[in-house]
């Protein structure tokens, strides 16, 4: 991302200075759904170079995390830096600036249907840089088609090629603008066993490759250990458990230790239908 403009003390997290290699800092952050704190307080830092993995039940609070990560949503308290970058005090067009320098790959892919896989891949760069010669466009765009081995697939619309295609076409227009920094939304969700591996394969590759950090939301136990050098485990809004795999493995909570085996019976994934529900306003 390179350097950017450290905050001044006064604006630096109460958890101690940002230092340069902290990607991503969020403090205290709270969001609120029709009156139920879906976020309830969350402090985590994110190291250059690392992959971490969101887990948890549906509706722990993951991608409503993400959504505040990337600006789509602003938090009710607290605060986010990205890159060094208070994203939650910038306006609109301050934050323009903040987003060039992050890829999103969302869950859909939300490939545009009504264009070519190429067009799509062009779309940011074209947005973001306008006065950017078309043959330049063009060359960046097979570069990133490259990296997912989708060059020969420029010219086909997404309707037109297979579901871990669109994924991998997806994750090349997240890098269109060489960010050194990724979220990733349930980004094997829809793919079999077989290709998940390729993807998870595929998404660590580049990330090494192109010295990405990445943040990616899953659900996928075998997904989130499989490419996470780093974990956090949410439940109702809380983080309940941090720590590479191997400590995630080996927590001490039997409640954190049921999650991960996949038990039904675990209360993150008890909890988490529940407060669902709550915020819904559904009944058992």
């Amino acid at each position: 991302m390179g350097a950017s403009p450290q905050p001044s003390a006064e604006a630096q997290p109460k958890s101690g200075p940002i230092g340069p290699d902290d990607v991503i800092v969020a403090e205290d952050v709270v969001k609120v759904y029709d009156g139920r704190r879906v976020l309830d307080g969350v402090n985590f830092r994110v190291k250059r170079g690392e992959i971490l993995v969101i887990m948890g039940g549906s509706g722990c609070g993951k991608s409503t995390l993400l959504r505040q990560l990337i600006g789509l949503q602003q938090p009710e308290q607290g605060r986010i830096w990205i890159d060094g970058s208070e994203i939650t005090r910038l306006t609109e067009e301050e934050f323009i600036n903040v987003r060039r320098r992050f890829g999103v790959l969302f869950q859909s892919g939300a490939l545009f249907n009504s264009m070519t896989v190429g067009d799509n891949v062009a779309l940011p760069i074209r947005e973001h840089y306008p006065n950017q010669p078309e043959m330049t466009v063009d060359i960046m765009v097979k570069m990133k088609l490259s990296l997912v081995g989708m060059t020969q697939f420029a010219h086909l619309k997404p309707a037109e090629i297979s579901g871990g295609m669109k994924k991998r076409a997806a994750l090349a227009r997240a890098l269109a603008l060489d960010p050194k920094l990724l979220f990733c939304d349930e980004p094997t969700a829809g793919l079999d066993p077989t290709r998940v591996t390729e993807f998870d394969e595929l998404t660590l590759k580049l990330c090494k490759d192109l010295g990405v950090t990445a943040v990616v939301v899953t659900h996928d136990m075998t997904s989130a250990f499989r490419i996470g050098t780093r974990m956090i485990l949410l439940n109702k809004g809380k983080i309940w458990a941090v720590g590479t795999p191997e400590e995630i493995r080996a927590h001490p909570d039997p409640g954190v230790k049921r999650f991960i085996n996949g038990d039904p019976e675990s209360e993150v994934r008890q909890d988490a239908d529940s407060y669902l529900q709550d915020i819904l306003g559904e009944s058992k």
